[in-house]
């Protein structure tokens, strides 16, 4: 584990490394607690004209055994080497150097490099993971070509998997066997690739557009081939989608997915062998919710995407992480949008970067979407770089039109096939391609925080004319006191009247092309002509861009739009909005001790959506759904008390269950009439809106007694899970939530992705006992440190998630973030890292609480002996 060294990388400090290495053979003899890796590097000088250089190779805790240079031992005196770094001191111009290391995968709790987890080997390389298996030029713009030999104990390993295609295969006695991978595609060492073990197989064959012939194998442990299925038809649509819609074709003979239960991130996009954290492969009706069929559909589309986008084409160096992160949660959206409901999946992706992105950027944690400076790179894997970075793409396409996207697309793939690019080399292939200008554009790259844009409207009966005012301003964040104007697109509607929109003669003040409002300047006065009635202004419209919105709006024009706004996304937000200023003051009633009072209006728009058959199932019910707590906190900005918030969101919910009681009931009878299970688009929503109208019946008196009913007569983890969480979270000290938590446990104690929601369930329950909750289920015998799912779903689940119980007023929750931060960081600084930044918004607290949290932070920060990955975001949170 590398402690904090202090360093900071910056990006005006990059320089192309002095070698390259253009062929790596690896040759890895597989044991738990000794494997040895061979390392033969093929060096060149960059510039052969240019005087020597040493060659100095990255290592993390390495323990060298031998050094060979053009296959003679290299003498003592010619370099150096401790367990982080091996130096050459004055290498040749072409050469041959071979380095034998010794590991130890089956101590690696980072899990990081090559590691041991259940009895089967696998590596994590990126970012930085390489260097803990050989030492190399572990940067992204050292592109290598890799043949690997793999040896193991045939028993122990019958699989042995590498990036490519397979060569040669043999036994070597003593129960030993080998097998040789070649992957002809130059590659950075964080693609780097091995899987080692005894695994069950999914075998598919996919013929390219070409007519070439792939063989497609997802691996999973034994005896749950059977929920691997559904991964493998969204990797066959995946691969379809990216031929038909961007023209990419997939260029080996082999794709491997494997998926195991030990992993720190989602899934990783290793060329032709991807590693999977098995929750984003394994699924059926029994253990998995739609909402997590959905998610590997999108996570295995994401990690092929990157086959182009990240792979054929990486990073010059990790600032430029985006251009391959970004970029591909933006195809990947599209993917998801195309696969399911465009609308649906707009407001999902929003919701998720509200939740999680907007935070960082009003935070001690904003960075650019390209950050110009880090400690440790680990670090940067954030909502800003992967769901910003999408936004960022997205409003390229608004800005230069689906043709020129596409054409700007491709020119980028033919430029750049084979090389480590940058953010300027991808903006350059759109104006090439478009002949746009996006220099200001390009500031979304370089610049943190979130925009917001201010508008009031006027109408003039008389002249026919509306007239918006509309300013932009973007607020400091840390070392960024002074901002620069945004070129802003800004998609709008004019609705009249009778619900559609009005078309007008023409527009003045502003750039306005195909329904959008470009934004250069930090005020403008745009004048619509030929505008006879008062519209309501629907601004925005699919969040054209990633920003936040002051309006001068009449009341009557949210609940207007709400209604008949013909922006599926905009319609949304209407009703978000209105519910969103009622539950801000209500906390602010509750807080003055008084009663929290809601319009009549907000539960008959409410019960209008929820009877209004014209509309989507599942957008009635994120319609329905209110703004979570954070959401609430996150408006509201300073002094929060979340315990007001949590009341006036509950109180909320009965406001409309019970002016709704009938209405809602009924609904939710009409939807459990249902077939047999399916897991497409239509069925998930049918499931969805029924699940929110249980959540906020179960508000009314025989709430527990409604759930309870649901739970017993689920016959899908969707349905289960959704009146799980109402018994826990509403009705936690009823005999019913009792016994649904041991019915589950019960029937599902022995699959570890289903138990995850068990632990994540009791743990987001709201109240004053969630601290000696997580305590007593960190106790539980099916709780472990070493697996970063278990971690997320009982603490990640309680830092994020439990906005009363984490925050509890006497700092319970804190202590116990604290104790837990620094247990996690012994085992695996990453996830430790991850799960500290629960506290980044802790300065938006009321004070008491702030003062509490602050001690928290203060006594991580004090702590000797800090990894990397957590001393920078314990720092930079306190910052």
């Amino acid at each position: 584990m590398r402690t904090d060294t202090g360093q900071v990388f910056r990006l005006e400090d990059y320089r192309p490394s002095d070698y390259l290495i253009p062929r790596t053979e690896l040759s890895f003899v597989l044991s738990p607690d000794a494997t040895q890796v061979t390392a033969t590097l093929a060096i060149r000088r960059r510039d052969q004209r240019a005087q020597a250089a040493p060659l100095v190779l990255d290592g993390d805790g390495l323990d060298l055994r031998g050094a060979w240079l053009d296959g003679k031992p290299l003498p003592e005196a010619d370099y150096s080497a401790t367990s982080d770094k091996f130096i050459l001191h004055s290498p040749p111009e072409e050469f041959s150097l071979t380095l034998e290391t010794v590991i130890v995968p089956s101590k690696n709790t980072a899990l990081m490099g090559l590691y041991r987890s259940n009895g089967v080997y696998c590596t994590q390389c990126e970012a930085e993971g390489f260097r803990r298996i050989t030492y190399f030029l572990d940067r992204p713009d050292i592109l290598s070509v890799y043949t690997v030999r793999v040896e193991a104990d045939r028993k122990e390993a019958p699989l042995l998997l590498s990036n490519g295609n397979p060569v040669e295969n043999g036994d070597l006695g003593g129960g030993r066997h080998y097998a040789v991978w070649y992957d002809p595609f130059p590659k950075p060492s964080y693609l780097f690739a091995l899987v080692a073990g005894d695994l069950g197989v999914v075998a598919d064959r996919f013929v390219t557009a070409s007519g070439r012939e792939v063989a497609l194998g997802i691996y999973v442990e034994h005896g749950k081939q059977a929920r691997a299925a559904y991964a493998m038809d969204a990797l066959k649509r995946s691969m379809t989608w990216d031929e038909e819609v961007f023209g990419r074709e997939y260029d080996l003979d082999v794709f491997n997915i494997v998926a195991v239960s030990d992993f720190n991130m989602g899934a990783m996009e290793n060329k032709g062998l991807n590693i999977f954290n098995d929750k984003y492969v394994l699924a059926d009706e029994e253990t998995a919710t739609d909402a997590d069929f959905a998610n590997i559909e999108a996570v295995i589309a994401h990690e092929y995407f990157h086959n182009w986008t990240g792979n054929r084409i990486t990073c010059r160096d990790w600032f430029q992480l985006c251009l391959k992160e970004g970029l591909t949660v933006y195809r990947d959206h599209e993917f998801s949008a195309d696969q399911r409901s465009r609308a649906v999946k707009r407001i999902a992706e929003v919701r998720t970067l509200r939740a999680h992105q907007f935070p960082e950027d009003q935070g001690p944690l904003a960075h650019p979407v390209r950050p110009r400076r880090y400690r440790e790179i680990n670090n940067f894997y954030t909502a800003t770089v992967y769901e910003k970075g999408s936004e960022v793409v997205r409003m390229i396409r608004t800005i230069l039109g689906a043709e020129d996207f596409r054409r700007g697309m491709d020119l980028y793939f033919e430029r750049h096939d084979g090389e480590a690019a940058t953010i300027e080399d991808f903006l350059k292939a759109f104006e090439d391609a478009s002949g746009h200008d996006l220099t200001q554009f390009a500031l979304w790259y370089h610049q943190a925080g979130t925009p917001n844009v201010s508008v009031t409207s006027s109408h003039d009966a008389i002249a026919k004319t509306l007239t918006l005012q509309i300013e932009q301003s973007v607020p400091p964040t840390p070392s960024e006191s002074r901002k620069r104007l945004m070129h802003i697109p800004i998609a709008f509607g004019l609705v009249g009247p009778d619900g559609r929109d009005i078309a007008y003669s023409d527009a003045d003040g502003a750039a306005v092309e195909n329904g959008v409002i470009h934004l250069r300047k930090r005020k403008h006065s745009v004048r619509f002509s030929g505008v006879a009635e008062r519209p309501a202004v629907s601004l925005n419209r699919g969040f054209s861009a990633p920003v936040t919105l002051s309006v001068e709006q009449r009341a009557e024009d949210q609940f207007f739009l709400a209604r008949h706004d013909g922006d599926a996304f905009s319609r949304w937000q209407a009703f978000n909005t209105v519910m969103t200023e009622a539950l801000i003051a209500a906390s602010r009633r509750i807080l003055d001790n008084r009663e929290p009072g809601f319009s009549p209006a907000i539960a008959e728009l409410a019960g209008a959506i929820a009877d209004d058959e014209s509309l989507e199932e599942a957008f009635r019910a994120l319609a329905l759904t209110p703004p979570g707590e954070a959401d609430i906190a996150r408006e509201i900005g300073t002094n929060i008390d979340p315990d007001a918030i949590f009341a006036a969101r509950e109180a909320l919910l009965r406001f409309v269950a019970r002016a709704n009681a009938e209405r809602f009931q009924g609904a939710y009878g009409h939807l459990a009439k249902t077939g047999p299970f399916s897991p497409d688009a239509a069925s998930a929503g049918r499931r969805a809106l029924r699940n929110v109208l249980l959540d906020h019946l179960s508000t009314l008196p025989e709430g527990a007694r409604m759930a309870s009913e649901h739970f017993l007569s689920a016959t899908n983890m969707t349905d289960r899970a959704a009146a799980l969480t109402v018994l826990a979270h509403r009705h936690p000290s009823t005999p019913e939530a009792g016994k649904a938590l041991a019915d589950f446990e019960k029937t599902f104690g022995e699959d570890a992705l289903v138990m995850d929601k068990w632990f994540a369930i009791q743990a987001a329950a709201p109240g004053p006992h969630a601290v000696e909750t997580v305590k007593r289920l960190a106790r539980h015998p099916g709780f472990s440190l070493g697996n970063p799912n278990r971690l997320r779903s009982l603490f990640g689940s309680f830092f994020s998630g439990n906005q009363t119980g984490f925050h509890r007023a006497d700092g319970a929750g804190y202590t116990l973030f604290a104790d837990t931060i620094l247990d996690i960081e012994k085992r695996n600084p990453q996830v430790a890292a991850r799960l500290a930044t629960g506290l980044r918004s802790w300065r938006s607290l009321e004070p008491k609480r702030q003062e509490l949290a602050r001690q928290a932070l203060v006594r991580i920060a004090s702590t000797t002996g800090l990894s990397a990955d957590l001393s920078d975001i314990i720092e930079r949170t306190l910052a």
